[in-house]
């Protein structure tokens, strides 16, 4: 699907015409410039990918400053391909936050917030196991059985238990543009979009 690239501002909340508290998230939503245009001839499949947010040529190599050149422009520290624009685009042209209009729905996909290892309680919600009481004292959080002993003697995979949490590409979908400011290049969706302030994330329609 046709969408942009943007960065997490932060969240906030604004109030609808009825006098109802919407919590929201502002995003900076482009520019992002067409850096190479797939074709079906040289490629096999048809996108459109964008560059956003400039990096210095210092920290870029030297194919990411060959490849921006090519499009007339500076390297960029995030490349995106998408899929579905309904406008023909050629190299070096910028896509703004218009794109969007206020009231559709768009899919928001970013990476979430790395919590490092955490219990089942937290990571899975599990409830934990029986009350402190009757000289209990270690086991409220803990996960329980893990398996039987004899047969089948060993844990099943995909067994729930503690580890890594966070850290993964996380999708929320049919979030609601609540504002589209272009002079600011800001994208008001409705709810929250995974990721710290500042990280990356893309926008669909």
């Amino acid at each position: 699907m046709s969408g942009l690239i943007g960065k997490k501002i932060g969240m906030t909340s604004i109030f609808d015409e009825n006098g109802k508290n919407i919590p929201c998230t502002v995003i900076k939503a482009g520019p992002c410039v067409v850096t190479q245009v797939r074709t079906e001839e040289t490629d096999g499949y048809e996108a459109v990918q964008l560059g956003f947010d400039d990096k210095t040529d210092k920290s870029a190599t030297k194919a990411e400053v060959g490849h921006a050149k090519k499009a007339g422009t500076s390297v960029k520290s995030k490349v995106v391909e998408f899929q579905g624009f309904e406008e023909e685009y050629k190299l070096g042209d910028k896509i703004t936050v218009e794109h969007f209009v206020e009231g559709e729905f768009v899919d928001v996909s970013g990476t979430s917030k790395g919590k490092g290892f955490q219990g089942v309680v937290k990571r899975h919600g599990f409830a934990g196991v029986g009350q402190a009481t009757h000289g209990q004292h270690n086991r409220l959080r803990a996960p329980g059985s893990i398996g039987a002993a004899s047969y089948p003697a060993r844990v099943f995979k995909g067994m729930r238990m503690g580890g890594r949490m966070g850290g993964e590409t996380v999708t929320v979908q049919n979030l609601r543009v609540l504002k589209v400011v272009p002079e600011k290049d800001l994208l008001v969706v409705k709810g929250a979009v995974p990721g710290h302030k500042n990280a990356y994330i893309i926008i669909r329609k």
